[in-house]
Order: structure tokens, then C-alpha cells, then sequence
């Protein structure tokens, strides 16, 4: 029909440009994560190895200053036991169709941690030929034995978030303790916080965290992670998207390609109704979904400090306090 654009015309051609639209940006991924890697590593921990390809090449290796710091390309390939070639391949984000054993050499020569490589799995597996276009995925409703569960702790902050890092579920301690999210612009229309949101883009966010700078770097690895995860999630690009325009910081921390998948250790927090809090926490898996990714994650304090005696009486101001209202409304800047 005249005026009918081709992808209007032919749902076919519209599939195949949104695949390979989806390519290119998890291509772009593992680009930026190999190279980043690459440069990071330590000339020393490959010293034996690197002497040898030195005295079978006759060229100037690792030994000697080069213009880039970390490994060579050249270097990186031999290590691992593939082609210059074969890895130039991989660098380029053409990684379609390579085996585990491959993809498990290069994991060790570049150092990857447990997450990293988790994460460079995840992206393999996204860039095999799908039989059929992948199901947009579906926010999986929380349980209500989940909430019951939730609200039976009582002296512990406690909450449930998705892989975008949505607040889809929480106890009364953990809506006190996060206040200052749940009341910030950045919550959403539905109610939920976002803490990717709230650290990027919440003005206040600087005066909760004592230690804020841990806190974007491990916010924006997560996110990262997910990406790997679900590729295919709409949710969260359009979330990487409002991120990448309205925060500078939120774009250089993306460009860092750094993937955590565990979340867990000690935080600082700075309370304005009970003061400074010095809280444990931990995130535990909780299946809610088949391939969706949600944790469990507490907040405790040590026994017999001074922040435990605080987080009793927010526990004692949360039981008291009447519920929420109407939720803030999300407002992009």
C-alpha cells in the first residue's frame, strides 16, 4: 500500500533489523568489556609465558614499554591458545558460535572474576541464532507468603528487587530505613524506588550514603550484569537510556563495562530521623520466575553497638507510623 513504510509493510524485515539492532548492542558489550580487561592485566602474573612468546616471535612484547598498558592483543591470543586472529574476532564483539572451552581461556587469561565471566557466558548465550524472537519478559508478581515473610522480621530492614533494581516488595523497618528514596522524586508512578535512579539521579542521595562512591560503582556493575542477563528487556534499556541522558557520572561508570552479580558487605547510612547507621547487609537469590532474577536483601545490625539500639527505635518509629499515601510520582529531569 502507497505512504506504507517497509517495516510496516513487512513484520519479517522488522524482526530482523530489531535482531540486529540487539547484536550490535550486546557486540558493543563484549567490545568494551574485553578491551577494558585486557588492559587491566598484569604484565607479571603472565611473565613465563609472555618470555616464551617473546623468543618464538622476536618482537617486543610485554616486557618492554608499550603504548597501551595491560597485554597485547597478540599476547592475550597466544595465552589462551587461540589465533591473533581468532581472538582480533572476539575483541570485536563477534562472538556467535564460540565454545565454551574458548570463551574459558580467554576468562582466565584476562583474570575475570566469578562475575565477569558469568557475565561474558551470559552474553554468549544472548548472541546464539534464536529459533524465535525471545518473549518480552514479564515482572513476576510477588507471593504473598513472600510478604508475610517480609513483615515477620521485625528488627531487620528487609526488601525484595528485580535485576533493574526496583523495591518490588519490603517490610516497615526497610520503608523507614529508605525513606528518603521512597519520598524522592525518583520513585516511580507505581510506588517502587529504583535505586539506580535514586543514586544517579536523587539529589539526596549524596547525604544518605556515607560512602556514595561505592555505591554508583556497585550500582552501575549490577545493572550491568542484568544487561547480560536480559538483553532483551525494554524495561531495562529504557532505563539505561534515561540514566546515560540526564547523568554524566551514570555514563562514565557504564563505560567502565565493571559486572557484579553478588551484593553483599557493610554500609553507612546517615538517617535524618535516627543519625549515622553502620549496617550489615547480604542478598540471597529468591526465585519468583523462571529466568527472572530477584534477591532477598536484609540489613542487620551488629548486636550490642550503638547502631543496632538506633535501628530498634526506627523499627519502634516504623510500627507506629501510619501507611503510605499516594505515591510520589517519577519525574524526569
Amino acid at each position: 500500500m502507497p505512504g506504507r513504510s517497509a517495516a510496516a509493510t513487512c513484520p519479517e524485515r522488522a524482526a530482523e533489523a530489531a535482531r540486529r539492532a540487539g547484536c550490535g548492542a550486546r557486540r558493543s558489550a563484549v567490545r568494551g568489556a574485553r578491551r577494558g580487561r585486557r588492559s587491566r592485566c598484569s604484565c607479571a602474573s603472565h611473565a613465563t609465558s609472555v618470555a616464551a612468546l617473546i623468543a618464538s616471535n622476536r618482537r617486543r612484547r610485554c616486557s618492554q614499554p608499550s603504548p597501551q598498558p595491560g597485554l597485547r592483543r597478540e599476547e592475550a591470543a597466544v595465552l589462551a591458545g587461540v589465533s591473533t586472529e581468532w581472538y582480533t574476532r572476539l575483541e570485536k564483539g563477534r562472538i556467535s558460535g564460540v565454545s565454551e572451552d574458548v570463551l574459558d581461556a580467554v576468562a582466565k587469561v584476562l583474570q575475570l572474576d566469578e562475575d565477569e565471566r558469568t557475565y561474558l557466558f551470559d552474553l554468549a548465550r544472548a548472541a546464539r541464532p534464536a529459533r524465535r524472537t525471545p518473549p518480552r519478559r514479564k515482572d513476576a508478581a510477588v507471593p504473598p507468603s513472600i510478604q508475610w515473610t517480609l513483615d515477620s522480621m521485625t528488627l531487620a530492614s528487609a526488601f525484595v528487587r528485580n535485576g533493574r533494581l526496583d523495591i518490588v516488595a519490603h517490610n516497615a523497618l526497610a520503608r523507614a530505613l529508605h525513606a528518603p528514596m521512597f519520598d524522592s522524586h525518583t520513585t516511580a508512578k507505581d510506588g517502587r524506588p529504583n535505586f539506580a535512579r535514586y543514586f544517579f539521579l536523587g539529589p539526596g542521595s549524596q547525604d544518605v550514603f556515607v560512602d556514595r562512591e561505592a555505591g554508583v560503582i556497585a550500582t552501575a556493575a549490577l545493572l550491568r550484569a542484568e544487561a547480560g542477563r536480559e538483553p532483551y528487556d525494554r524495561s531495562l534499556r529504557e532505563l539505561v537510556g534515561e540514566l546515560s541522558t540526564l547523568s554524566s557520572e551514570f555514563r562514565a561508570m557504564w563505560a567502565a563495562y565493571d559486572v557484579r552479580i553478588r551484593h553483599e558487605g557493610v554500609k553507612q547510612l546517615r538517617h535524618p530521623e535516627v543519625g549515622r547507621l553502620e549496617l550489615s547487609y547480604r542478598s540471597l537469590d529468591l526465585p519468583l520466575s523462571r529466568g527472572a532474577v530477584h534477591d532477598l536483601t536484609i540489613y542487620t545490625a551488629e548486636p550490642g553497638t550503638l547502631a543496632e539500639d538506633r535501628l530498634k527505635l526506627l523499627a519502634d518509629w516504623a510500627a507506629t507510623r501510619p501507611p503510605a499515601t499516594e505515591p510520589t510520582r517519577h519525574k524526569s529531569r
